[in-house]
């Protein structure tokens, strides 16, 4: 960590917790709870899923701090481009997902959800395609196929001219093996990490062993933006920038980040925003004919005050806050 923690009593006494709903299922969910920390730098946000121990969870607590009580870096770039993102719905609602978006260039597209199967992943990126010939599309199997199955899966969706496929196996090897195999096959469709890089104690270790020709980084799970610009730096890999499914104001740090990349080759996944019903401030940070503006977010009182869950759940985000505090100052 490249700055020093403030007191953790003035955290919990600047700390606002929300529940976003969503307009579809998106990551088995339909509600969106979060953190919100208001510094004297402007607002940060602590949403680690609610299933990740503090160990994980401590480094998105980290990128919360450094948004709220750290100035953003210099921007290149005052735009970024956005992917739109399709969750992995049946065909005939894919023209209703998409439509939500101001005229997208790029289409993140989920596949290898439980309890659905390829014919459906197919379908889903045919209709995609279909009524989006000119964009680019992009899988996200967030590690739902084992090696044999996503190399067979891949061989039939790389028939829709795919950018590239996301993290389609868990594991860096499991990376490298359906990379290896792909090629083998002539198939020079491209791999991204994601989990790979920010579940992984060291990041780095994709690019090493060549196990991906793109990474796909993310402010909060990997603790901060300055954090994020030293293993861009050091990956010698391309990057994509995502976002864990923040709010408008998680949403604003990662634009930052991705404001503050010397190269930006590919659509971001900064469009999430989309997916939320309601958002903590008056203005949430949209696309506009697929580029998102890089500006802070503040939150509104009032939206602050409507979304706020039961106290059960603020106690609980609370006391999450304490145990990952404790995380930071023991590493």
């Amino acid at each position: 960590m490249s700055f020093e923690l403030p007191p953790l009593a003035d955290l919990l006494a600047h700390s606002y917790v929300v529940r976003l709903p969503m307009r579809v299922k998106f990551r088995g969910i339909t509600q969106r709870e979060a953190l919100l920390i208001e510094g004297p730098e402007g607002w940060g946000e602590f949403s680690a899923f609610v299933e990740y121990a503090p160990a994980e969870a401590s480094r998105w607590l980290s990128a919360g701090i450094e948004a709220a009580y750290q100035p953003f870096p210099e921007p290149l770039r005052t735009t970024i481009p956005v992917n739109a993102t399709l969750p992995a719905v049946s065909a005939s609602e894919v023209g209703a997902v998409l439509e939500k978006y101001d005229a997208p260039h790029t289409i993140k597209i989920k596949v290898a959800e439980q309890g659905q199967g390829l014919e459906q992943d197919l379908a889903r990126v045919a209709e995609a395609r279909r009524l989006y010939p000119q964009a680019a599309l992009r899988v996200d199997a967030n590690m739902g196929w084992d090696i044999g199955q996503a190399v067979h899966a891949l061989k039939a969706l790389s028939e829709f001219d795919l950018q590239y496929a996301e993290q389609p196996v868990p594991g860096i090897t499991g990376l490298a093996e359906v990379r290896e195999q792909l090629r083998t096959a002539g198939i020079d469709l491209k791999i991204a990490a994601d989990e790979a890089v920010r579940k992984h104690t060291d990041p780095l270790e994709v690019s090493r062993l060549g196990a991906a020709d793109l990474m796909v980084i993310k402010a909060q799970p990997l603790g901060g933006i300055q954090a994020v610009l030293d293993i861009a730096r050091q990956a010698e890999l391309d990057v994509v920038v995502s976002s864990a499914l923040d709010t408008s104001v998680g949403l604003s740090q990662a634009a930052a980040l991705a404001s503050a990349l010397p190269e930006l080759p590919y659509a971001c996944g900064l469009s999430t925003g989309t997916l939320f019903a309601d958002d903590v401030c008056a203005e949430p940070l949209l696309a506009t004919a697929g580029y998102l503006p890089v500006r802070r977010i503040d939150a509104d009182p009032r939206k602050l005050k409507q979304l706020r869950p039961e106290q059960q759940r603020v106690d609980w985000w609370l006391r999450r806050v304490e145990q990952c505090y404790e995380q930071l100052v023991k590493d």
